[in-house]
């Protein structure tokens, strides 16, 4: 099966998400967590990518970013892969893949989904059973946006800023938003979106987005096209 051809256009946040090789971990320690978000941080800068959030599972990495630059999210995670891998294989003595092939990415409109893709992000260690609550997760980017502690990696979205007047309203906000889970067909949405590397947002968006882009941007229907008709004169 070809390849689906990336979505490299800047300026429009884009979810990532990457698998360890057949599910299995590709973080060991606490040490590989802090050298991964190191790596983050160095790859972003120089390729130009905003983080704007983030959650790192033993088996999967989920970010929310967006590119200043044409297709700086593909040189960021290709830059990303390189160096963690390397750390990876030399200080487990090990070699081979880490990845679970490429990674995912989907393209999506900020002003339906971003805020959401933020929290279904913070959301998913209490959902795999890795904690209790999203504040006692050290590996997400949830104790920055909630409590405001400092992070040199992230960047924060024009749409959280505008949660409130200032920071710490912002923040209020933000935490007030996880007294309430996300409708679960919500969270079936993006997830079946991510996995099929599709665009999220409404139809006006993905109709501005498949001008701009030669590959799908909606599910494709099931079944055979129809046959057409000939009709005698």
């Amino acid at each position: 099966m070809a390849r689906k051809p990336r979505f490299n256009l800047k300026d429009h946040p884009q979810y990532i998400m990457q698998r360890g090789h057949n599910r299995l971990p590709c973080f060991f320690d606490k040490d590989d967590y802090g050298y991964f978000l190191d790596c983050l941080e160095k790859a972003s800068r120089q390729y130009q990518c905003e983080v704007h959030a983030y959650t790192l599972l033993e088996t999967e990495i989920h970010i929310l970013a967006t590119p200043r630059i044409q297709g700086g999210v593909s040189q960021m995670m290709q830059s990303l892969g390189r160096r963690y891998v390397q750390y990876i294989n030399h200080k487990y003595h090990r070699s081979g893949t880490l990845w679970e092939g490429r990674y995912k990415s989907s393209l999506l409109e900020a002003a339906g989904y971003l805020i959401t893709c933020y929290r279904y992000i913070e959301c998913l260690a209490v959902e795999r059973g890795l904690a209790d609550s999203v504040d006692k997760y050290l590996w997400s980017s949830y104790l920055n946006h909630a409590q405001g502690v400092d992070s040199t990696l992230l960047t924060a979205h024009s749409m959280f800023r505008e949660l409130g007047e200032d920071e710490e309203t912002s923040r209020e906000q933000y935490r007030e938003l996880f007294r309430y889970e996300i409708d679960p067909g919500t969270k079936k949405h993006i997830n079946e979106t991510l996995n099929l590397e599709l665009v999220l947002g409404g139809d006006l968006f993905k109709s501005r987005i498949q001008n701009l882009v030669d590959r799908p941007v909606r599910p494709l229907k099931r079944g055979r096209p129809p046959k057409s008709k000939e009709w005698e004169a």
